[in-house]
């Protein structure tokens, strides 16, 4: 073989392997996971709901509602980062422990910390963008401001001006007009969460997991990311006002509100321009 030509071809062997090997890796603080070693803890822990190939259609696959994730499609709901991009390794670690609340998707808290980074390295070999263009960059959560019934009655105005209740309800009870007719990237119903029934959300257990949720959207659903629509006060405002609708949430949103005569105050709240 001619010289040159056989350059050519170990270069491009070897971009191919400097491309391809951050998807065989994950990082999360400290510890670094390889994508080998998160193959067996995936096939027993994963792959009945996900399928060995990622795609979703796992064996458990059609008793389930939602369907599991098509991992091999690199749309995922949890992210800290911005729409239309990948999540970082840590938000698939934060998923993996959290669990996905109203899904069979449950925490992988049991498992070691190493064993976890190792599935988070063979996730992402699903999805070829990990090797190709990596996550999105974090978005940057702006400092809490605080709760009051200022920021609070703010954030019910925008819940409105937001047309919130078209999916999720007036009360967050995921009974909204719209409710009945939305579907997923795969065209599959998708119901609006409902706010009442639980202590915390899909992706989030803290205000600040909340926030990113309206700040980066949840790819693949109606649930559209607010960056560039509303301020970062604003966001966390609605944050505030959303906790309230947590009724079963023993919370200083709830405790404030209480305090200043219940919801019933919030009743004439008007939009916000």
């Amino acid at each position: 073989m001619h010289f040159a030509i056989r350059c050519a071809l170990h270069a491009a062997a070897f971009l191919a392997f400097t491309v391809s090997a951050p998807a065989q890796e994950s990082h999360v603080g400290k510890i670094t996971g390889h994508a080998s070693a998160g193959n067996d803890s995936f096939t027993r822990n994963c792959a009945g709901c996900h399928s060995a190939s990622g795609n979703g259609k796992g064996s458990f696959a059609p008793y389930l509602d939602p369907h599991p994730r098509d991992l091999t499609a690199g749309i995922f709901k949890c992210r800290s980062t911005p729409s239309g991009t990948l999540p970082t390794d840590q938000d698939l670690y934060n998923t993996m422990i959290r669990g996905i609340v109203a899904s069979a998707m449950p925490s992988w808290a049991p498992l070691t910390p190493q064993a976890r980074v190792d599935m988070v390295a063979y996730i992402k070999k699903f999805h070829p963008e990990f090797a190709t263009l990596g996550a999105g960059t974090p978005i940057v959560i702006p400092p809490e401001p605080g709760i009051t019934l200022a920021s609070i009655t703010r954030g019910a105005a925008l819940y409105q001006k937001l047309a919130c209740a078209q999916c999720h309800g007036s009360q967050g009870q995921g009974d909204g007009p719209d409710a009945a007719s939305l579907r997923n990237y795969k065209h599959e119903p998708i119901p609006p969460y409902d706010f009442t029934v639980t202590t915390r959300f899909k992706c989030s257990s803290t205000n600040a997991e909340l926030y990113d949720t309206y700040m980066t959207g949840m790819d693949g659903t109606p649930m559209p990311s607010y960056a560039g629509k509303v301020q970062p006060e604003d966001a966390w405002d609605l944050v505030y006002y959303t906790r309230t609708l947590q009724t079963l949430r023993k919370s200083k949103e709830n405790s404030v509100l209480k305090a200043a005569g219940g919801p019933k105050i919030l009743a004439t709240v008007p939009s916000v321009p």
